[in-house]
């Protein structure tokens, strides 16, 4: 077990420098700079601004100073956004809010998704199972944003059916909420959905779903007890890197509720070219992605313990 972590410590080290030289190369490649806007600085405060923040010197002598102060839990300052406040501070600001939207939006897709497959599939062929795959369809065709505008438009405003506020609240309490966490959370719960009725089906032509039956087991103890527990892997699987992105904010959902999370900020940073807060969120949003790999090899082991983590991390 041992050599297993330090094998998967040194390849999350190895992803985290390819992440951040590639992000840091590509970033420096589009045209443009943080300091264009409407108003353009002169020659000589354009020069001073590159010195002072070292947008001056080489890439590769720029990619050099970056990698070094990450090491030392330096990573940088904002240079248009919040002018010379610290990426580290920005991130842990913003990532709370990022973290209870997207939490309770992944609590309510795994806990309708997973139901809603079995039902699928306990009922295949028939009416409940069509309706169902159809719903399910739907919601991965529809992006995210068609979703979060759809919401906006039928159950916000001035219309007969205003029931949510517009515009992300916390002060409202729960209601400011719903919105986001439906629109954020409806994609992960149609393809959990989608995910478990084809391992369910598949778990149900097993021999051993076909001797429980033999032994005339009730139906609610062969799904959950048996069939279940070998079809969550893959649903595992597709939940590990999709609690990473949805904890970390749903870029365009923040943007249509307006959100002061971190995939809204994130957007922002783009759009402004604020170098050290692009750079600072992509490797925080790689490093999450990467623990929560980590924790679905666990939950591997949890769901079927015949799976072996120092054989599967070879």
């Amino acid at each position: 077990m041992g050599k297993y972590f330090v094998k998967r410590l040194g390849m999350a080290i190895l992803t985290i420098f390819l992440v951040a030289c590639l992000t840091f190369l590509l970033m420096n490649a589009v045209p443009g700079s943080p300091w264009l806007s409407e108003k353009t600085p002169s020659e000589t405060t354009l020069a001073a601004l590159n010195a002072k923040y070292g947008l001056d010197k080489p890439v590769y002598v720029q990619l050099y100073m970056y990698l070094k102060n990450i090491l030392h839990g330096d990573f940088g300052v904002s240079l248009k956004m919040q002018k010379n406040r610290a990426v580290l501070s920005i991130i842990t600001e913003m990532f709370p809010v990022s973290a209870k939207v997207g939490a309770i939006a992944l609590c309510w897709a795994v806990l309708v998704g997973i139901p809603i497959g079995c039902l699928a599939a306990f009922k295949r062929g028939k009416f409940t199972d069509s309706v169902l795959r159809i719903i399910c369809t739907l919601g991965i065709s529809m992006p995210s944003f068609v979703v979060a505008s759809v919401l906006l438009v039928t159950l916000t405003g001035t219309n007969a059916f205003s029931l949510f506020p517009s515009i992300f609240d916390a002060s409202q309490g729960w209601r400011a909420y719903v919105l986001p966490c439906f629109a954020l959370g409806f994609y992960p719960m149609c393809y959990t959905a989608r995910q478990t009725r084809s391992a369910m089906l598949d778990s149900f032509s097993q021999e051993y779903i076909k001797t429980a039956r033999a032994k005339g087991l009730k139906n609610n103890k062969i799904i959950f007890k048996h069939a279940l527990r070998n079809a969550l892997i893959p649903v595992i699987t597709y939940l590990g890197p999709q609690v990473a992105f949805t904890l970390c904010g749903g870029f365009v959902v923040e943007s249509v509720f307006s959100i002061p999370g971190l995939g809204r900020y994130f957007v922002q940073s783009i759009q402004n070219r604020d170098y050290p807060v692009i750079m600072g969120t992509t490797i925080f949003l790689a490093a999450f992605i990467i623990l929560m790999n980590l924790v679905v090899d666990l939950l591997y082991k949890v769901a079927d313990p015949r799976i072996s983590l120092t054989k599967g991390g070879e």
